[in-house]
């Protein structure tokens, strides 16, 4: 399994945001929509193997989960739709039970430390500091973390730093969220960019 989790940090965690305006009110959540694209969907197709999770102001955490989703489009809208009625349901997900928002798509009220504890693989900070991806052999169940386009808070730097084993970089130069995941996957595809 792969697992990337998105630090959200100016996405309204009510909802309360204008589809036509993902950039302004949605704080961003056109970034953030890419990133799922990136994490779930290849060409023609969506990754079973693949999971997304949008941690929206260390509050609530939205999941996307390859294997289960239907009729998600790779569009930001339709991406943007899902997440604004999961932040909608919010109220409905009880501690770590989560609500159901549609196939595959799912709420928690959990922050970014209860998320990552929740998770089975080795968690992994993507960060322009890090270490050279090409220096370290890629996890069999990589837990990717990573922020939108904020520096992480002093809290999720600590929550990341108590769990990771690795702070990697994927590359010489920093990118935008949604490249850092889509190299990410290429860095396991190709097993640590030594097999195409």
């Amino acid at each position: 399994m792969r697992q990337f989790v998105l630090c959200a940090h100016e996405v309204p965690a009510d909802g309360d945001l204008s589809l036509d305006d993902l950039p302004g009110s949605g704080g961003r959540l056109d970034l953030l929509c890419r990133c799922v694209g990136a994490g779930l969907f290849t060409s023609h197709g969506i990754r079973s193997d693949a999971r997304v999770h949008l941690v929206v102001d260390d509050a609530v955490t939205v999941r996307f989960d390859g294997a289960d989703a239907r009729n998600l489009n790779p569009d930001e809208r339709s991406t943007a739709a899902r997440v604004r009625d999961a932040l909608e349901q919010r109220e409905s997900a009880i501690g770590h039970q989560p609500a159901d928002v549609s196939p595959g798509v799912e709420v928690y009220r959990m922050g970014l430390a209860e998320t990552l504890d929740g998770l089975d693989g080795t968690v992994v900070q993507l960060h322009e500091d890090g270490e050279p991806a090409v220096d370290v052999s890629p996890p069999t169940d990589p837990v990717f973390v990573l922020s939108d386009h904020r520096d992480f808070t002093a809290a999720e730097s600590t929550a990341i730093r108590d769990r990771a084993a690795h702070r990697l970089r994927l590359g010489p130069r920093a990118i935008h969220a949604d490249h850092s995941v889509a190299v990410a996957h290429n860095w396991l595809d190709t097993d640590g960019y030594r097999s195409y």
